[in-house]
């Protein structure tokens, strides 16, 4: 029997179990999941703000490093050599189009923090205007994504001409 494990905005998980599977949603938030091919061990993180979004990824991203830094600690509890760790990313998407360039900005952060820590990238589904349904296998580093292929289109309702009191709101 499967063990499915969840996890949300800021948290994070790992595992050894052969039968786990951690999933998440992501809309602007982005995941990266690690993995030690050669221990089988492995988890993932939820990443909601990497960096403060009026400086991108100049800035001093300390909710994305000390994200990454936790999950890293504690898959090398379980086992892992951080030398070994590979890497699947996710999210980051544009939710909301013209209101925030943080799923962009998030999108721009793990890369380059992988890029930085010498953790090489295998796969990655970063960007777009969907949310994302992630599921992560941590001991053999497999992911599905599940992603709608575009967002439907919000409907305006009418509004009759005749109906109302004659009070308008703004």
């Amino acid at each position: 029997m499967s063990k499915r494990l969840f996890i949300t905005q800021g948290e994070h998980c790992v595992s050894a179990d052969a039968t786990a599977t951690i999933s998440t949603i992501l809309g602007s938030c982005v995941a990266c999941c690690l993995w030690d091919p050669i221990a089988k061990v492995g988890g993932m993180n939820h990443i909601l703000l990497a960096a403060n979004p009026s400086r991108l990824i100049h800035a001093n991203n300390m909710s994305g490093v000390n994200a990454m830094e936790l999950l890293i600690n504690d898959l090398l509890k379980i086992g892992a050599m951080r030398n070994r760790l590979l890497a699947k990313a996710f999210g980051g998407a544009r939710m909301i189009a013209g209101l925030s360039d943080i799923g962009p900005a998030n999108c721009a952060f793990i890369q380059q923090y992988l890029e930085s820590e010498a953790i090489e990238c295998l796969a990655k589904s970063l960007g777009g205007e969907t949310a994302r349904q992630v599921e992560f296998i941590p001991s053999t580093g497999a992911a599905r994504v599940k992603a709608p292929q575009s967002r439907p289109a919000e409907p305006v309702p009418a509004v009759p001409a005749n109906v109302g009191n004659g009070l308008e709101l703004f």
